[in-house]
């Protein structure tokens, strides 16, 4: 099995907080999209013939595309590999795109689940972020997309930063709740180094993150959903029984994926290589009939690393069995060994092999993952 994954680089305006590459003008969309076809065709036989699992649009901004555009894609997709039948295709949507009309187009299409970037109810909340949408629409899209009879639903959220308290972050999950969204992903605010709000922050004009109010709204997110029957399935990712994202459960497992448009990533399990983050150099090279991307060879320890990575952050846990199978058993021994201290402060569970994160792990995730990797 594998995923295809569709980078959409474009944008109504920039959010503050956003390092995605993406361009907020829409001049040469339409030689971008041609570029993003010829790119699929010349990628045909990246993944051995693998059947393709999950689709999904992301960006950027996919829901600014026309429905007629989104199926283009995909009977794209269909005519170079084989799609397995109840494929999950996904869409990214910014509330203020999932009108009436929108969400009646994407319906004649064959996305199957959406996941919408809600981020707060919040007026003022969604303004500091320079969010192209307001509290209005972001209730308004959820139930649009819900009267359509979409059931396979995600709404992101952010939390720990200035303005939300902590009053404001039970609303914002309980309106969730209310709408019986069937999956959560839930992000912690982060300052990277090129964004606006990273600016804003070194020139006092807002206030760094704190790192303990993150931690306190994280810890109350995983009691709230837990006692909804949410599964805490991933690090940032929450779903009711049987509503998992497939194509992101994919990626912490290590599938392969191909990567279409500027920047984006593909994995075919031995390398990994991404495109030019550039619209118009992406568009140039495919005009030349050129794929425009960097390649790199893993190494054993640069695959055992990412398994760490991304397996500790899941409920499926890191297997030791598998990396004796896969990596070799000096690897499992030196994990193995790693290991010991994060279970003797309960901050791992290690049983049958497998080692997961604790409730006080998962504060910890990164820095866990770091110190076990293995040079």
């Amino acid at each position: 099995m594998a995923g295809i994954y569709f980078h959409i680089p474009f944008c109504k305006q920039a959010c503050h907080y956003c390092d995605f590459h993406f361009s907020t003008s829409l001049k040469h969309i339409d030689d971008l999209l041609r570029a993003m076809r010829a790119e699929l065709a010349l990628q045909a036989h990246y993944l051995g013939g693998e059947p393709i699992e999950t689709i999904y649009f992301g960006g950027g901004t996919p829901s600014l595309l026309a429905a007629g555009d989104i199926q283009r894609f995909i009977d794209e997709v269909a005519g170079h590999f084989d799609i397995q039948p109840g494929a999950e295709v996904t869409i990214e949507a910014n509330p203020d795109d999932l009108t009436s009309g929108k969400v009646r187009d994407l319906r004649g299409t064959s996305i199957n689940r959406f996941s919408i970037g809600i981020q707060s109810f919040f007026e003022e909340d969604l303004r500091w972020m320079n969010r192209a949408h307001n509290a209005s629409e972001a209730q308004e899209a959820i139930q649009r997309v819900q009267d359509a009879g979409y059931t396979r639903i995600t709404a992101d959220l952010i939390y720990g930063y200035p303005l939300l308290a902590d009053s404001k972050w039970q609303y914002n999950i309980g309106r969730l709740l209310d709408f019986n969204v069937p999956h959560i992903s839930a992000y912690s605010m982060t300052v990277e180094p090129k964004t606006a709000l990273a600016a804003f922050i070194r020139k006092g004009k807002q206030p760094s993150m704190e790192e303990g109010q993150s931690a306190t709204q994280f810890e109350f997110l995983m009691d709230a959903l837990a006692a909804a029957g949410y599964i805490h399935y991933e690090i940032s990712n929450f779903a009711l029984p049987s509503h998992y994202a497939h194509h992101n459960s994919n990626y912490w497992k290590g599938v392969p994926y191909l990567g279409i448009g500027p920047s984006a990533h593909s994995f075919d399990g031995q390398t990994r290589q991404w495109n030019v983050r550039n619209n118009a150099g992406y568009i140039r090279a495919l005009q030349s009939g050129l794929l425009p991307c960097e390649k790199e060879v893993l190494s054993t320890q640069d695959r055992l690393n990412e398994y760490t990575m991304t397996a500790l952050r899941t409920v499926w846990g890191l297997d030791l069995g598998y990396v004796a199978e896969k990596f070799g058993r000096e690897y499992r021994a030196t994990l193995d060994a790693g290991l010991q201290p994060f279970v003797a402060n309960e901050e791992v569970s290690l049983e049958g092999g497998v080692a997961t994160l604790t409730r006080k792990g998962k504060l910890l995730a990164d820095y866990i993952a770091a110190e076990l990797f293995v040079d």
